[in-house]
């Protein structure tokens, strides 16, 4: 790194050991100029010391504040306006120790409150314009020994000279005061500026770090409800299936054979849907892209369901007027496949079950019923009833709704919409 990028560095990183040194280095250069300034020439030392000493106290006063300048703005600018109006009453016109001035404005400014940057402006200009008027209508202090080797002490005799001086010195010590203020309001808004722009920054990460986790537990719902889709409707079927062709195949073997068919299609179709789905966690080279199921698919669905021995009438009334939103087919065959599997695992024996679809000016309406016992009949046959939470999930997404619940007389009914894609 550059040497003096280093220097800046512990500069920034350790702001009160560098105030402390920089108001050192001030005391030791203006302190001594100070003294050299007030020294009376010609006059005999033992009279010129009080006067040398009033101005050494003053320089010290003046500079010794800015060594908690930022750590305390407003005290350290109130000390150094208490010695300048010291040097205002009895001390010398001019100190160079008076450079802490502009310095003092531009550190309030900077560092201190907004009421306390404009006192700092306002009390400057107005030393600037007493200081022109000392210099201009007032004797020298009556400290000052040099004062009586002077012939005339009011140099300024005209008024018009008077005038002259004290504007000057007026509109240039204003001038420099109002510069180091400018400059250091400037700096204000900018470091405003970038705090803004850090707290922004830290808002964005924090606002960026909700977003993955909400998106991450909305993706594990996602994949919880395709789980559950999956590995319920295949294994009931498989279960059923099993079942019956274990008490088929005693009187008849061909049943088994095709019961056993039945499971070996449904288990490779399941195996073949958690493959794309394990594909999807793993990562897009391992990703199998397959058509998803849709409405084109549920004469399929119901063939499979069939084979489980639940009667099924299926019936589709109406045309669609519009497409249903991306993913609609799917969250529709997801709602008959949850539907019928339940009527499977629940329904009980010589259960019936039927489907309807249709579609309306809204969109598709799906309905689902069965007159089986249910699941509250049983306790072994009782679910967790998460399928259909997952499937309010699922159909909430495109502002359907779905209703459930036992019927009238027996068994239960889901009724579900899928609205149109809006336009």
């Amino acid at each position: 790194m550059n040497p003096l990028r280093r220097i800046d560095t512990w500069f920034r990183t350790h702001p009160v050991i560098s105030d402390v040194l920089v108001a050192c280095l001030l005391l030791l250069t203006f302190s001594s100029l100070s003294i050299g300034a007030a020294a009376p020439i010609g006059a005999p030392d033992v009279n010129g010391l009080p006067w040398v000493l009033l101005a050494f106290t003053i320089s010290v006063g003046q500079l010794a504040p800015w060594a908690i300048r930022r750590w305390k703005p407003v005290l350290a600018a109130g000390l150094t306006v208490f010695f300048c109006l010291v040097q205002l009453l009895i001390g010398p016109e001019l100190l160079p120790s008076i450079i802490i001035v502009p310095m003092m404005v531009h550190n309030l400014a900077v560092n201190a409150p907004r009421w306390a940057s404009l006192a700092g402006i306002g009390t400057a200009l107005a030393g600037a314009v007493l200081n022109g008027v000392k210099i201009a209508y007032f004797p020298r202090s009556f400290l000052d020994p040099s004062a009586a080797l002077v012939e005339n002490p009011d140099i300024y005799t005209t008024p018009t000279e008077q005038v002259v001086v004290a504007s000057s010195f007026a509109v240039g010590a204003a001038s420099i005061v109002l510069a180091a203020w400018a400059f250091g309001d400037l700096a204000r808004t900018r470091r405003l500026a970038m705090e803004q722009l850090r707290d922004r920054a830290r808002q964005l990460e924090v606002e960026a770090a909700q977003e993955r986790e909400l998106a991450a537990a909305d993706e594990r719902n996602h994949i919880a409800r395709e789980m559950h889709d999956i590995v319920a409707h295949s294994l009931q079927v498989i279960i059923t299936q099993a079942d019956g062709g274990r008490y088929a195949g005693a009187q008849d073997p061909q049943v088994a054979v095709d019961t056993l068919g039945t499971v070996s299609e449904t288990g490779r179709k399941a195996l073949g849907e958690m493959r794309r789905l394990l594909g999807v966690l793993r990562g897009p080279e391992a990703t199998e892209f397959h058509p998803q199921p849709g409405l084109v698919d549920l004469e399929d669905l119901v063939e499979t369901i069939r084979l489980t021995g639940l009667d099924v009438d299926f019936a589709v009334e109406g045309e669609a007027r519009r497409a249903l939103p991306t993913g609609g087919e799917l969250a529709a065959y997801r709602a008959v496949q949850e539907s019928l599997t339940n009527t499977v695992r629940h329904g009980g024996p010589n259960a019936t079950a039927t489907v309807r679809l249709r579609w309306t000016g809204r969109g598709l309406e799906i309905e689902v019923q069965d007159n089986g016992r249910g699941a509250a009949a049983s306790e072994a046959t009782a679910g967790s009833r998460q399928g259909l939470v997952g499937l309010r999930e699922r159909i909430g997404l495109f502002g359907g709704s779905v209703r459930s619940g036992p019927r009238q007389g027996g068994g239960f009914a889901v009724h579900a919409t899928v609205p149109y894609q809006e336009i």
